[in-house]
């Protein structure tokens, strides 16, 4: 039986038929399109999420989906997980998520350390991260996508 390739996440929220003109746009880098949605399981579906619970990191995606605006990807992120009780861990994560988005420059050690005392690892912590600058990439595909779907309306 041969291998199905995998939903695209971009395309099932833009309802994009993948021979579309714009799906055979994207299909002309097949190394990005694979490496976006590798990086898209990898960071909120991996197989072993590590001590970042699948919710946690659905909440975290989330919560930075709609800082960006998108809510079409928060709706999305949603309903990957049930959501985490509040807890501080939580609201630590998502004070991080702020800082990082927004004052870059401002993190430090402490806010590392911070979450380390809540019982995250360093790989925790790197997931996490990488999370938070991954999910404002996706809201600026969808938004050109997006563009570029209008102006074929048009």
């Amino acid at each position: 039986m041969p291998d199905l390739p995998l939903p695209d996440l971009i395309e099932d929220l833009l309802g994009l038929a993948p021979d579309s003109a714009i799906g055979a746009l994207r299909r002309q880098r097949p190394e990005a399109l694979r490496h976006a949605e590798g990086a898209y399981r990898e960071l909120l579906l991996p197989a072993d999420p590590g001590g970042l619970t699948l919710a946690e990191r659905a909440a975290l995606a989330r919560h930075v989906a709609e800082r960006e605006g998108d809510a079409a990807l928060a709706a999305h992120f949603a309903g990957l997980a049930p959501a985490p009780e509040a807890s501080p861990r939580l609201v630590a994560l998502l004070a991080y998520a702020e800082k990082v988005a927004m004052q870059p420059e401002g993190t430090a050690k402490a806010d590392i350390d911070g979450l380390a005392a809540l019982g995250l690892t360093a790989r925790d912590i790197v997931a996490a991260t990488q999370l938070i600058a991954f999910v404002p990439y996706q809201v600026r595909l969808l938004a050109g996508l997006r563009a570029l779907m209008q102006e074929k309306a048009a």
